[in-house]
């Protein structure tokens, strides 16, 4: 398989993963936040499981293993690497986020969490040795200034030195998510993937729930609310997790963490068509700049 479908993977999963933002903005008119987390976090655990246990398992698996040289066998180095992956994705990131959010402002909280990516670029260049070359360089920085403006209705009313207490949580959760996306790459490996992802979201998303209701924090989710924590869960955390390694063995850490910012493209598209949010021309021109630095990305592997 070439590397070009790894382009394609971090697409679809960052599509998926865009959704996200509508639907979880009206399960939280009804639900806490954390119990929101976790709950979408079990869901994509307990439907990949099921997954698993279906004719379908082989033949997603085959797709997305054709070529690749993946590890059937999880040793305890893995286990580890998971539990790190587990503790910093689906349970410090979310629920750093979250509290983060409500202790600062909706433009902070988008802007900041754009620091995922730097985090990631980062994290790939110093710690697992992946190259930066001009292109690549120019490629990221279109796509990162892309979401920053795309992701915020008015990033002339952020005041990052206000709410600092929030802004610290939300900028943490980015580190949080970035070092996932990193040790996530080691499980990329693995043959099955849908193992991976299930157990991540499954063990995480049990550990936000726990600690919702060690907080006293109302469990009850409204029958109104079902639909959008099941639909969240399903696509935008579990199929697209499951993409996302994908893309991590095929075109790295760096690449997949800064194409997955597109996201916020699909977010800002669906809330301007589900909750009326303006979608001006300045973002449509934006939204295009994050396209064309997705398309520089790709182009450096053609030229390889």
């Amino acid at each position: 398989m070439t590397h070009h479908y790894g382009y394609v993977g971090a697409l679809l999963a960052a599509f998926l993963f865009g959704l996200s933002s509508t639907l979880n903005k009206l399960a939280l008119r009804d639900v806490h936040p954390i119990v929101v987390a976790g709950s979408i976090y079990v869901t994509a655990g307990i439907v990949l499981m099921l997954l698993r246990h279906t004719p379908l398992k082989n033949r997603i698996l085959d797709m997305l293993n054709s070529g690749a040289k993946t590890q059937k066998f999880f040793s305890g180095r893995d286990a580890l690497i998971l539990a790190f992956v587990i503790l910093f994705g689906s349970f410090l990131a979310p629920l750093s986020y979250m509290i983060g959010l409500e202790r600062t402002t909706a433009v902070n909280a988008s802007i900041l969490l754009n620091t995922e990516t730097l985090f990631t670029v980062l994290i790939a260049i110093i710690f697992l040795g992946e190259r930066s070359s001009k292109r690549t360089g120019l490629g990221i920085l279109l796509i990162l200034t892309g979401a920053v403006v795309v992701s915020t209705e008015d990033p002339g009313q952020a005041s990052l030195t206000e709410n600092l207490l929030g802004n610290i949580l939300v900028v943490f959760s980015g580190l949080c998510w970035a070092i996932d996306n990193n040790l996530s790459k080691f499980l990329s490996l693995k043959r099955d993937l849908l193992l991976v992802t299930s157990l991540k979201g499954l063990f995480g998303g049990s550990a936000l729930l726990s600690l919702a209701f060690l907080l006293g924090v109302p469990l009850e989710i409204p029958a109104q609310s079902v639909p959008y924590l099941l639909t969240v869960g399903s696509l935008s955390i579990g199929f697209s997790l499951v993409l996302f390694l994908f893309a991590l063995r095929e075109i790295g850490a760096m690449r997949t963490g800064a194409i997955f910012s597109t996201s916020t493209l699909m977010g800002a598209f669906l809330a301007f068509l589900v909750l009326g949010e303006s979608l001006t021309p300045l973002k449509v021109l934006f939204g295009l700049l994050m396209l064309i630095g997705v398309y520089v990305l790709s182009g450096e592997e053609a030229e390889a």
